[in-house]
């Protein structure tokens, strides 16, 4: 059911589109600029923000979600390719990226070789796509963590 508010008047003269939105008690609102001729609504002004506050709150919420890749200590450089393919995947899609590794028993104290692998992994997903690292490497009670993004 389209509401008399909601109907497209065409083309008026300002002051006829200042007369209409008077007489129903409402406000002329300039939508967007960059059209020629610029184009209005006749609405009330604290509906058309309302509207704008709720409509920058969907779009924040959908930029991105998280999406995790778990590498192991021992992890083949196959595997690793698969996993680089899988993130390359989820960074087109404009998601972030957490990259864990957790560590068990012994492997805690190799630390240097669990960061290698690290790198290993950051370096082919660099060539198969432009990554940006957010963050350096952190260090968990269980292993490692980091956060990357597309470029």
């Amino acid at each position: 059911m389209i509401d008399e508010t909601e109907k497209q008047l065409g083309v008026l003269d300002l002051t006829e589109a200042l007369r209409i939105a008077q007489e129903r008690t409402l406000d002329l609102i300039q939508v967007t600029e960059k059209a020629d001729p610029p184009v209005c609504k006749i609405m009330d002004y604290g509906k058309y923000l309302y509207w704008l506050q709720k409509k920058e709150k969907s779009v924040k919420h959908h930029g991105g979600e998280v999406k995790g890749i778990r590498l192991t200590f021992n992890i083949s450089v196959h595997d690793l390719e698969m996993r680089a393919n899988q993130a390359e995947k989820f960074l087109k899609e404009g998601d972030r990226i957490r990259i864990q590794m957790i560590l068990r028993g012994r492997e805690k104290g190799l630390s240097d070789f669990a960061k290698g692998k690290f790198n290993q992994f950051l370096e082919i997903l660099n060539k198969i796509i432009p990554i940006k690292v957010e963050g350096e490497l952190k260090r968990d009670p269980r292993g490692f963590t980091m956060f990357i993004s597309k470029q």
